[in-house]
């Protein structure tokens, strides 16, 4: 039976349990279980960390403890009853532990390795705790550090600040928000700005001393001395060192250890040093061979200094090695450390090269007793103190001290009849009254125990000795009197007895016989003579003799006249004994009552350290005068009572204030002095408005506290005493004080008057009285006296008036003050309070004074009402209070805070913190406040407004306070509770009011802005960082929600609640709420969204009925969305819920249609917004990013039609593809955004990073900035377009300079299509199946342009490496659905081949390839993939009868190249290819490939003649499918030809192909021959020997004759099919081949490479292969290393000449041969080798041109006659004859100056270099007549029929006068195409096209200099020139 448990709630499990049996909970040892139920052994339960899932678990796993159940049943919470420290520790580790794993994996192995270092510490002193064996104090210390170390932890990981009081967690609910935000300030304060210490301790530890010359026991002195003031400011630290140099005692670590105790702040500077001096204990010389002497002397060895300051900077820990110093002279030891420190270098020197001082130092900071507390092992090991000479700068009551100190200065002494100075030593000896030494009394220093005498330094042979050495005489108080210290000198002989021979003494007494002890100070003592066997015993005999020479009687000539002398210095540091005779007078004051008015004034000249020492001895005499002769003396004594109160004001005696306090408890006895008291206060008091002189009265009011203490305590004495007598009089008194203070407090006082500062004297000390006067008068009393004592002064003051703040501090102390914590008091003092809070609040004064108090009244409040019981009294008592305060200070506190936050910051930090404190503090009183209002609070509060206006300024007021309190900036970012609690606040103040709003604000009184700031505030509550709890670790979440709940969704309610009670008004906030609205729904809390989504559905409601549409609202969705989303809100489950509330919401709207529409809209956009934010994120590839910026920016354009939001779209591709280098799609995309604009001079906003400037202007930087971008991708044709454009522009201006430079710009680009090098790109098709891919791409097929040289493989690894969890698809199939619809990402991949548009200009002869180059693989929509299979049974013999294709043609719905690498396919269409067809195109591309291979050969464009050798090589051998002769088995034969009559033309066909490709191939082995090198003519022989097999294979004796007839037309004598006799059949649907595969460079990039790549790709399907391995060189160019492009390019490069010229075999024979070539592999082929070489002749200029103009050259090979035929060849005869067999089948064409390919036009083209080709159809040759201007010659007829000029692909008719330009194509969109501008035909005289030797044009600029100067030509061009104005068109003003 399962019972619930009620004490066995909380445990912690022992052991694991795994949880096996049924319902069990596995279990981790450690983990924390909140127990339910019980049943025989067996707990029912949850973890702690999982309260989700709950079980069963044996009750022995688990130690039970002691823990507190709120909400007892369902929803119980238990809390641990164990120490909150512990509670906060266990949390706290765990949140750390995650994290802590977290730090390793991000690589921050030094904050890991420091918090498991801490973590582990906090365990160990957990577990301290636990034990519960430590002392009260140790305890104290353990959580001291275990929440040091917590919030050190906490700072690093960024967790929050935790509130504690006395190492406890504080729980804000507890405490009011005054004291939070006072424990999160002094907590961040603390955290900042450690408090300065003012005490501080000198550590040392003698280690050794280092010397070689050692060898005798040595003495260390350590004292720390002030090189400033030239004297000792410690006493010394004495440690005897063994003859190795280390300390005598090592195991007593306090003789080698000390602490140089209490130096001050001041003392460390740079000028004080720790002094060492070394005495060493031997022989008298330090070298003196050992001798028979046992005597030994101190002898001066070394002397050390180190400055403390550079203690401050080294590392604490380090030892100190200091170097020894020895003296020149020895009379100058006394001083050696005094030319250290001021480097006299001439008086000291270094007493060995290797003698050091070892010495560890360290300085400490702190009071001793936290010392003892943190150095614990320091004090317990022991270590001597040392102090300082002198009291500390705070002395301590209580402190016992009693040490004379005596320094034995220097001596004067007589030779004595010696020949040499004497050695004298001094002996000292302390005496006591009987003439017996005091044992132990004498000590050299700290750190070894006293002695009974002490022996002097010696210094040699010196009658004038200077010591210098300080003694301590710790002498008893009782001993003083009577005693004194004797001196004695002897002379130490050097001689072999090394005897000491006494030879005078001195002496001093240590007392005076007035008890007054040996002053300070300098005493020159008299030195006696006497003999050694003189008895010094009888000490009766010389204390009888005068002891020193300031004493001596002025007849005692005789002594005075010696010159023997001997100086000391004396210092008493006594807690005991004085030396003041004034001091002991007036203690004595009954002996000589006489002196006693002399005493009393003397008193306040004696030292205040005299005073305290005999505090309680002085104030008794007083007071006993008092008693005795009050009238006498009153006045007196009442002054000498005032000076010693403000004696202990002063910092250094401050505390012996409680000794003070305790003199008046325990000692005071003057029951009678509290009359003669008052009286003379009141004396004074009345005398203060008549005084001059305030200072003594100033002086009075200043110790009234104390004063006031001695009154009360004397009238309790006299009452106790007499039962109570005379109460009446003695309150009659008091009364008529306080009536005299009222009196002098209400005058006014102008300005600084000296009444003005005395009442703010009084006003400081008046707080303090309070608690005297509690003592006998009663609460309400007192507060009636402080009522009216404050409320006497003078209500107007002078502004400012320094009694104004003194006034509010004393407020300030009274509200902090023991009577204003009872309630009784807080009534009557209250109004008072808050009526000068109100009128400083309101004028902006004193705010930090202010804010104080408000803080305290407030936190007293929050104290009262937790302390009260159900039934308390005084629960009514503090519902006023707050009214009260409402009332006065609600309306200024909020105005005060909105002043303070709208006010500039002060500049200063200390400023800027009092301001942020300030503001702080309001905030919190502000929070209080409101949190202590009730109900009816509100209430009164609503109620009290007298009208509309006033209420609604309030509720603005309120709302923009809040919405300052939730800014980021209002706390610091780790105050995560401030926060919390704020918001609290907040919030319950917001439903309070809500329900003012609806009330006073609706309906016709509806106020817009109060409504508007409302739901304002309400929006940004909910987005605060610090309330998405999404963000918090779960147990943090669990901790908030369970205090707070989710306050997003209660204020989400509230806004939807408001919003329904709006009604019509809703319309005012259709469309500005939309976007707020929408930022609300965005946060992820699915409550919250399910309440606000409904509200667009409102909205659309409300817009259908004004408007009849919503287009607002789905701009305004649509516009917000985008922003948001960019800034990482919103998630795929928003869409999803979006999609499906507002559909449900719209199903029974008339207007559901169009909000079906737009809802899909809104859809459609959230999904790619999505793919846009997670493609942009870190780390993503560039090709996702592209596309999606694509997908995004067609749905703006064709969906949205957001014109600005398109234009910003194009800018962030644009840049996209500048960082990807894809110029060419950058200029494209740059494009879409120039095709917006107009030439016209319309003004534009700056826009993006586009000045303000004319529609012009920004074109025209538009149009360069694309030609740049096209020259650098290669794609120069459209680049030329767009110069042209310009031109035209800057001609219609007469802008010739800009003109010119444009013209130059496209002439460079023209060279650069015939001089530089193109990589042809290889295109993809890919398809993206699967659920799993982004929306853009999802199920979807695309073909992409390659990148330079990438093949098939790589490509498919480029793709795989972008989506890392896609599959890669093995088959090319279409997928089925269920490909579709997987959750999963399926790559489809393979290669197609691109179907050109402009086959006219690639059929064309006479076209150079580098511009057919363009045509093939620009403005490309149709894409082929040709797949092969059997139909039917396979021939096994010959497997050409079966083989079909099956042609898959691709349309895009852009062309590539465009603003994107890859487009989708727009349509598929499916053909099948008979083997017949098939056959037919395979042998024509061959034909194709070797009439290309044979035209470069000789034209001599090849530099190697490989290629055609295994070209034909592979035609001829045929060695793998049998060649030729396959078809005609499969296609030739009987059975074939019956079956498939329909087939007879195209066998036909078939049969002249194989015909044509014999007579080719027969003329390319003619030309083979004649080329190919010596060591290949063996194959050469094999080729012809088996071509002539192959003839006869074919039946072929003899070309038929209509071969014959028509034989085949080579462009240059090389055999070529007449395109009039041979229909040709390839056709842009089937003129290309199968599958790509990779291809050595030598088929890829011939110049005829269409067909070379169709034959190649068909070769794959019969099985053929020509391929090789080796590449051929060329020559590197001189002129194109200006030209050479980022990317290298085939080494099968055509020349810069067109093919027409490309030289035949009956060339001058000086034409004919190139210079031997070597051939380089591919390795070792440089860069420049890519290009062909202009200095070859037969590449250069050939003598005959066929079927075009002869160009001119500028040829530095050519002789000068070559140049002028060539010249006269141009200007006499357009077109040039031919000079092979066959006629030309081309029209001639003039020249245009465009073509002429000069060398040094080429050099001194501008350079712009770039990558990747793309381009434009618009170069072909027929447009160069019209260019220049001139028309066909009409005899000069073309031999066929020339096609109509509508044919032409954008050409001009010959006819001049009409320009017509058509496309042959409807345009791509975003292509060059659509620039439809008409262009005026300038007619060019022949003489325009360049000679030879004229100078090369100046380069013109770049283009941003272009428009610079275009910009500058326009203002002072012509103002009569109309420019042309374009047709108006309405677009944006962007």
């Amino acid at each position: 039976m399962w019972i619930p448990t009620e004490h066995e709630k909380y445990g912690v499990v022992l052991a694991s349990f795994r949880g096996t049996v049924q319902h069990g909970l596995p279990l981790e040892i450690g983990d924390t279980v909140q127990i339910l139920e019980k049943c025989e052994g067996w707990y029912r339960g949850f973890i702690l960390k999982n309260p989700n899932v709950k079980g069963i678990f044996p009750s022995s796993y688990i130690h039970l403890k002691n823990a507190h159940v709120k909400n007892k049943g369902q929803f119980e919470t238990v809390i641990p009853v164990e120490d909150s420290v512990i509670t906060e520790m266990t949390s706290t580790l765990r949140d750390w532990g995650a994290m802590w794993k977290q730090l390793y994996v991000k690589n921050e192995g030094d904050l890991f390795h420091r918090l498991w270092h801490v973590m582990n510490e906090i365990l160990d002193l957990r577990r301290q705790v636990l034990v519960g064996h430590l002392t009260h104090d140790r305890m104290r210390d353990v959580k001291q550090h275990i929440t040091a170390r917590l919030d050190w932890g906490n700072e690093q990981l960024c967790l929050d600040l935790v509130p504690r009081r006395e190492f406890s967690m504080v729980d804000p609910d507890e405490i009011s928000v005054t004291e939070l935000y006072r424990l999160m300030e002094h907590r961040h304060r603390k955290k900042e700005t450690p408090a300065p210490v003012s005490t501080h301790h000198l550590f040392v530890h003698m280690k050794s001393l280092m010397s070689a010359n050692l060898g005798e026991e040595l003495e260390v002195f350590f004292h720390i001395y002030d090189g400033r003031e030239n004297k000792p400011l410690s006493e010394r630290f004495f440690v005897k060192l063994n003859k190795s140099g280390l300390p005598k005692s090592p195991e007593k670590t306090e003789r080698q250890c000390t602490l140089f105790v209490d130096l001050g702040s001041s003392d460390l500077r740079k000028d004080v040093y720790i002094v060492v001096h070394i005495i060493r204990i031997g022989r008298m010389g330090a070298g003196e061979k050992k001798n028979l002497c046992s005597v030994q002397y101190r002898r001066p060895f070394g002397c050390a200094v180190v400055s403390i300051a550079d203690l401050l900077t080294a590392d604490s820990k380090d030892d100190h090695l200091l170097k020894v110093y020895a003296c020149n002279t020895e009379s100058e030891w006394s001083q050696i450390h005094e030319n250290i420190i001021k480097k006299a270098n001439s008086r000291y020197n270094l007493s060995g090269s290797n003698t050091g001082l070892a010495v560890a130092l360290q300085l400490l900071h702190g009071d001793i007793e936290q010392l003892r507390r943190e150095y614990m092992v320091l004090f317990t090991r022991g270590v001597s103190i040392t102090r300082k000479l002198g009291f500390s700068d705070v002395i301590m009551p209580g402190e016992m001290r009693n040490d004379l100190y005596v320094t034995l200065e220097k001596g004067e002494f007589e030779k004595g009849g010696k020949s040499v100075a004497r050695n004298v030593e001094i002996t000292v000896y302390v005496l006591d009254v009987d003439g017996q030494v005091l044992k132990g009394h004498v000590a050299a220093g700290a750190g070894e125990p006293g002695a009974d005498e002490y022996h002097s330094l010696v210094l040699y042979h010196n009658n004038s000795p200077r010591w210098a050495e300080q003694i301590k005489l710790p002498i008893p108080v009782d001993m003083f009197r009577g005693s004194h210290v004797r001196f004695e000198f002897r002379h130490c002989s050097t001689k072999d007895k090394g005897e000491k021979k006494l030879f005078g003494y001195s002496f001093v007494p240590l007392m005076q016989e007035d008890g007054r002890t040996l002053p300070d100070g300098t005493h020159e003592l008299i030195i006696h003579k006497c003999e050694e066997n003189a008895s010094l015993a009888d000490c009766s005999r010389y204390l009888r003799l005068p002891f020193s020479k300031a004493n001596l009687p002025s007849n005692n000539q005789t002594l005075k006249g010696t010159k023997e002398s001997f100086w000391i210095t004396s210092f008493l540091c006594s807690t005991k004994l004085t030396q003041n005779g004034d001091m002991l007078d007036l203690l004595k004051w009954r002996a000589h009552p006489e002196r006693i008015n002399d005493s009393l004034s003397k008193l306040k000249e004696i030292d205040g350290s005299e005073i305290v020492k005999f505090l309680q001895d002085t104030l008794d005499t007083l007071f006993g005068i008092l008693d005795e002769s009050s009238q006498r003396y009153g006045l007196k004594v009442f002054d000498s009572l005032v000076h010693i109160i403000n004696l202990l004001q002063d910092s250094k005696f401050q505390h012996f204030k409680p000794v003070m306090d305790t003199y008046i408890e325990s000692h005071f006895a003057g029951a009678l002095s509290y009359r003669d008291l008052i009286k003379v206060l009141k004396w004074y008091v009345d005398r203060i408005v008549d005084a001059e002189h305030q200072d003594h009265i100033q002086q009075v009011l200043k110790a009234s506290e104390y004063i006031f203490k001695y009154i009360i305590q004397s009238r309790r004495l006299f009452s106790l005493a007499t039962g109570g007598q005379n109460e009446e009089e003695f309150r009659v008194c008091i009364h008529e004080l306080f009536m005299s203070i009222r009196f002098f407090l209400s005058q006014e006082s102008k300005g600084t008057s000296p009444v003005g500062q005395t009442q703010a004297v009084f006003l400081r000390a008046f707080p303090a009285v309070y608690g005297e006067l509690l003592k006998i008068f009663t609460v309400r009393e007192v507060a009636g006296f402080v009522r009216e004592t404050l409320g006497s002064l003078p209500s107007v003051v002078q502004p400012d008036c320094p009694l104004d703040a003194v006034k509010l501090q004393c407020i300030a102390k009274t509200v902090e003050s023991q009577l204003y914590i009872n309630p009784e008091s807080r009534c009557i003092l209250l109004p008072v309070v808050l009526r000068v809070l109100q009128n400083h609040m309101q004028e902006q004064r004193d705010l930090v004074m202010c804010a104080r108090i408000l803080t305290s009244m407030l936190s007293l409040i929050k104290k009262e009402e937790n302390g009260t019981a159900v039934n308390n009294p005084t629960e009514p008592v503090v519902s006023e209070e707050v009214e009260l305060i409402v009332e006065s200070l609600l309306g200024v506190l909020l105005r005060t805070i909105l002043e303070i936050s709208n006010r500039p910051q002060p500049a200063g930090p200390t400023m800027r913190l009092q301001f942020q404190d300030v503001t702080g503090e309001f905030v919190a009183c502000l929070l209080a406040l409101l949190r202590q209002m009730s109900d009816r609070h509100y209430q009164q509060l609503l109620q009290a407004f007298s009208s509309k206006d006033n209420l609604r300024d309030f509720l603005l007021q309120i709302f923009t306070v809040f919405r300052i309190l939730i800014r980021p900036e209002m706390f610091p970012k780790d105050w995560t509770v401030m926060r919390l609690v704020t918001n609290n606040v907040i919030i319950t103040t917001v439903l309070y009011l809500s329900e003012a709003l609806r009330k006073n604000f609706l309906n016709d009184k509806f106020d817009f802005k109060v409504w508007d700031l409302y739901f304002y505030l309400s929006v940004i509550f909910i987005n605060q960082p610090c309330l998405q709890l999404e963000s918090f670790s779960p147990s943090k979440r669990k901790k908030t929600l369970e205090k707070y709940g989710d306050m997003r969704v209660m204020m989400g309610c509230e806004i939807f609640s408001m919003w329904q009670n709006l009604g019509e008004h809703k319309l005012n906030f259709i469309p500005a709420m939309i976007g707020p609205f929408l930022e609300v729904t965005l946060v992820p809390q699915p409550d919250l969204r399910n309440v606000m989504i409904p509200i667009f559905h409102d909205m659309m409601d409300w817009e259908q009925r004004r408007s009849g549409n919503f287009k607002q609202v789905e701009a305004k969705l649509i516009d917000k969305l985008d922003s948001l989303m960019s800034d990482g809100k919103g998630d795929e489950t928003y869409r999803e819920l979006f999609n499906s509330i507002l559909l449900k919401k719209i199903e029974r709207e008339t207007w559901r249609e169009s909000g079906i529409s737009l809802i899909a809209t809104v859809t459609r956009l959230m999904e790619r917004l999505l793919d846009y934010r997670d493609c942009m994120k870190l780390g993503e590839v560039d090709g996702k990013k592209i596309g999606c910026t694509v997908s995004l920016l067609n749905f703006y354009k064709t969906e949205l039609n957001k014109e600005e939001m398109y234009i910003r779209y194009i800018h962030k591709l644009y840049d996209l593809h500048l960082k990807a280098q894809n110029y060419t799609e950058a200029s494209y995309t740059l494009l879409l955004y120039d095709e917006l604009l107009e030439w016209s001079d319309r003004p534009l906003r700056e826009f993006l990073n586009y000045p303000m400037q004319s529609e012009w202007q920004r074109k025209e930087f538009l149009h360069l900035t694309i030609v740049q971008n096209f020259d650098r991708g290669k794609c120069w044709e459209n680049g030329i377009i767009l110069c042209r454009e310009l031109a035209d522009q800057y001609e219609s201006y007469y802008d010739y300079r800009n003109l010119s430079k444009m013209r130059m710009m496209e002439a460079s680009l023209y060279d650069k299509i015939m001089d530089q090098q193109r990589l042809e790109p290889e295109f993809f098709r890919v398809g993206f199946y699967g659920k799993k891919f982004p929306f853009f791409l999802r199920n979807k097929e695309f073909v992409c342009r390659g990148h330079d040289y990438e093949r098939l493989e790589a490509f498919q690894q480029r793709m795989l490496n972008e989506f890392p969890h896609a599959i890669a698809m093995q088959h090319v199939n279409q997928p089925d659905q269920t490909i579709y619809q997987a959750d999963a990402q399926y790559l489809q991949i393979y290669a197609v081949t691109p179907i050109p548009e402009s086959q006219d200009v690639l059929q064309r002869d006479g076209v150079p390839d580098n511009i057919k180059s363009f045509y093939k693989f620009n403005h490309i929509w149709r894409f082929r993939y040709d797949r092969p299979f059997h139909k039917g049974t396979k021939d096994k013999e010959n497997e050409f009868k079966s083989l079909w294709v099956e042609r898959t043609t691709l349309t895009l719905v852009q062309s590539l190249p465009g603003i994107s690498r890859w487009f989708e396919v727009d349509k598929r269409e499916l053909v099948e290819v008979s083997p017949l067809e098939n056959a037919i195109e395979v042998i024509e591309n061959k034909n194709l490939q070797l009439r290309t291979l044979i035209t470069q050969c000789q034209s001599r464009q090849m530099q190697n003649i490989n290629p055609l050798t295994m070209c034909l090589n592979g035609v001829i051998d045929a060695a793998v499918n049998g060649g030729l002769a396959r078809y005609q088995e499969a296609f030739f034969v009987k059975d074939y030809i019956m079956n498939h009559p329909e087939d007879g033309e195209k066998i036909g066909r078939l049969r002249e192909l194989m015909f044509e490709q014999a007579h080719i191939l027969e003329y390319g082995l003619a030309v083979h021959e004649k080329f190919v090198p010596q060591d290949m003519r063996p194959l050469h022989k094999k080729l012809v020997d088996q071509f002539h097999l192959m003839k006869s294979s074919l039946g072929i004796q003899e070309f038929p004759g209509y071969v014959r007839a028509s034989p085949v037309h080579f462009t240059n004598g090389s055999p070529r099919t007449c395109r009039n006799s041979v229909p040709n059949i390839i056709s842009p649907d089937s003129g290309r081949g199968v599958a790509r595969r990779s291809y050595p460079a030598v088929n890829r990039y011939s110049s005829s490479s269409l067909s070379s790549q169709a034959s190649n790709e068909v070769s794959n399907i019969t099985g053929q292969s020509e391929s090789s391995d080796e590449v051929f060189n060329m020559q590197p160019s001189p002129s194109t290393s200006s030209l050479s492009s980022n990317h290298s390019a085939s080494p099968n490069v055509t020349s810069s000449a067109p093919s027409s010229a490309r030289g035949s075999p009956q060339m001058a024979e000086k034409h004919k041969h190139s210079r031997e070539n070597t051939c380089l592999s591919p390795r070792e082929r440089p860069v420049s080798a890519i290009f062909p070489n202009p200095l070859d002749p037969a590449q250069r200029v050939p003598p005959h041109q066929i079927g075009d103009a002869t160009l001119p050259r500028s040829d530095p090979n050519l002789s000068a006659p070559d140049k002028g035929s060539a010249k006269s060849m141009r200007s006499q005869s357009p077109v040039s004859t031919s000079r092979s067999p066959q006629k030309t089948t081309v029209p001639p064409f003039t020249p245009s100056p465009t073509e002429c390919q000069s060398t040094s036009l080429v050099s001194n083209s501008p350079v712009l270099s770039g990558s990747y080709s793309s381009g434009i159809s618009s170069l072909s040759r027929c447009s160069v007549s019209e260019a220049s201007g001139t028309e066909l010659p009409a005899s000069d007829h073309p031999p066929y029929p020339m096609p109509p000029p509508a044919t032409l692909p954008n050409s001009i008719s010959s006819s001049s006068d009409e320009p017509i330009r058509r496309e042959n194509k409807t345009p791509p969109p975003y292509s060059v195409y659509e620039r439809n501008n008409p262009r005026r035909p300038v007619p060019l005289p022949h003489s325009l096209s360049i000679p030879p030797q004229t100078d090369p044009p100046a380069l013109p600029p770049k283009p941003h200099q272009l428009r610079t100067g275009s910009m500058k030509l326009e203002g002072t061009s012509d103002p009569r020139v109309p420019r042309p104005r374009p047709l108006p068109r309405k677009v944006s003003q962007l």
